[in-house]
């Protein structure tokens, strides 16, 4: 049987009274804890019984009369008896024992009044050492931090002294490149130049077709050219490999110092907090936890590595530089002079076949003026001839009659004589007439032919001057200047 009422000696045989099955207000739950601490197992502020045991207390216990529908109590729980006395009385302790536990409760409460006394002198002790040992290491871990931001700054002058110095570099390098690229690209207008050159004199006709000194120029210019293109290229890959480099250390760069502006706004902040600052917060088991990758030597030994490793791609990249202005300064002079030579390869060949074409000009002249006279003696010779065959055919006309005389009229006098004689004079010079205009019309044939060659050879001169003079001279006029070719435009 469970006990209910005062908290000491009374005893009551009334059963504890079942829980209220209706829940208080919301409203008064909450204003009831409003305005209490959490309950925590340690506090000591409770009072050591609940208020219910008090409320259970202030009830005034009667005894309820056994009925049939009553169980009972279990035999455990049966109150053993009690004789009465009047008045109701019970009696459990005397006065002795009263006064023995009074002062047992006084002394327990001096001993603990003492302990509670020195408690506390240790606990200012105690306090005031953990404030003075808290302050001293947060005073060097603040030392530390600033120390840290120090290092970090130094660093950071350096980082960016050599960032600046390598985006300077590597600009630098960027317009060599394109120098080098525009230097090789204005190769390209030559070497097809030359090679047009070449290709149009593949057009020049009989012997004009000849292996002269412009072609042997055009072809070490050719060569020349492609030398010069192959080495350039090679030095544009040098210069896109060393622009490579010095990316990949200013990447690094860049890199290290945007960490180290990281770091340096991280520590920057934690060196500032303080103990009144604002979003501090608790993270357990933080410091358990270690992700750190470095120590303060192998830390600045990154750093040093970088800048060197920037410093080294510089020194490179400025040699490359001297190297690459010598190569386009070269190049081009080597060029240029070729060019002049082929220049003038062609304005010697241009003069011979000039000279040689009015040379031919002068002879198809004057053989033009031999078959002129040629074709007017011929058309003498003609006339010659057919004016002797009137002649002759007035003569056997004549003999042709005097056959038709009758009987002795048929005389053979002078006249006949004559007659026949003059037959046979006509007769001798149309022959002759004959030969003349054979031969005359032979000479005319060769003339003709000594023409034609002549005309035919003019032509051959006049293409090669158009292809030499015209064509070949008229592109290389076009030929880009020295600046044009060492890439400044």
């Amino acid at each position: 049987m469970e006990l209910y009422g005062y908290p000491l000696k009374a005893k009551f045989n009334q059963p504890r009274p079942p829980p209220p099955k209706v829940l208080p207000a919301t409203s008064t739950m909450t204003s009831s804890y409003k305005n209490r601490i959490p309950y925590h197992p340690e506090s000591f502020s409770m009072p050591w019984m609940p208020n219910s045991y008090y409320k259970a207390a202030a009830l005034n216990p009667t005894l309820s009369p056994l009925t049939e529908s009553f169980p009972g109590l279990p035999p455990t729980k049966i109150v053993p008896f009690i004789s009465e006395r009047p008045n109701g009385v019970f009696s459990r302790h005397s006065l002795d024992d009263w006064h023995r536990s009074n002062m047992t409760n006084y002394k327990e409460s001096e001993t603990t009044r003492h302990n509670a006394e020195r408690l506390r002198a240790d606990l200012t002790r105690t306090i005031k050492d953990v404030y003075q040992q808290a302050k001293r290491t947060q005073g060097e871990s603040t030392k530390n931090l600033g120390e840290r931001v120090n290092d970090i700054e130094y660093w950071k002058s350096e980082l960016c002294i050599e960032l600046d110095a390598m985006i300077r570099e590597t600009n630098s390098l960027t317009d060599m490149q394109k120098r080098l690229e525009r230097a090789l690209a204005d190769t390209e207008g030559p070497f097809q130049v030359a090679h047009k050159c070449l290709l149009n004199r593949e057009k020049r006709m009989g012997i004009d077709l000849v292996n002269d000194d412009v072609e042997k120029q055009l072809i070490t210019e050719i060569k020349t050219i492609r030398s010069c293109r192959e080495r350039l290229q090679q030095c544009l890959d040098t210069v896109n490999c060393q622009l490579m480099c010095n990316k990949e250390a200013r990447q690094e760069l860049e890199k290290d110092l945007a960490d180290k502006q990281m770091g340096h706004h991280i520590d920057s902040k934690c060196y500032q907090l303080k103990n009144t600052s604002r979003g501090i917060h608790y993270y357990k088991g933080v410091e358990r936890v270690d992700a750190t990758v470095s120590v303060p030597e192998t830390w600045a030994r990154f750093t040093d590595n970088n800048i060197f490793r920037s410093q080294s791609a510089r020194a490179t990249s400025a040699k490359l530089r001297a190297s690459t202005e010598s190569l386009l300064m070269g190049t081009a002079d080597e060029m240029w002079r070729q060019f002049s030579k082929v220049n003038d390869a062609f304005t010697s060949r241009i003069t011979e076949t000039a000279n040689a074409k009015s040379k031919i000009q002068t002879h198809l002249a004057k053989t033009r003026q031999e078959i002129f006279q040629i074709e007017t003696k011929i058309q003498v010779i003609q006339k010659t001839i057919r004016d002797k065959e009137v002649q002759l055919k007035v003569a056997q006309t004549r003999l042709d009659e005097r056959t038709r005389r009758p009987n002795v009229e048929l005389c053979r006098d002078a006249a006949q004589i004559r007659l026949v004689q003059e037959v046979n004079e006509i007769n001798e010079t149309l022959r002759n007439l004959h030969q003349c205009l054979r031969a005359s019309e032979d000479m005319l044939q060769m003339l003709v032919r000594s023409k034609g060659v002549l005309e035919h050879d003019l032509v051959v001169k006049n293409n090669s001057l158009f292809i030499d003079q015209e064509r070949c001279m008229g592109m290389r006029k076009s030929y880009p200047s020295t600046v044009q070719i060492l890439g400044y435009v």
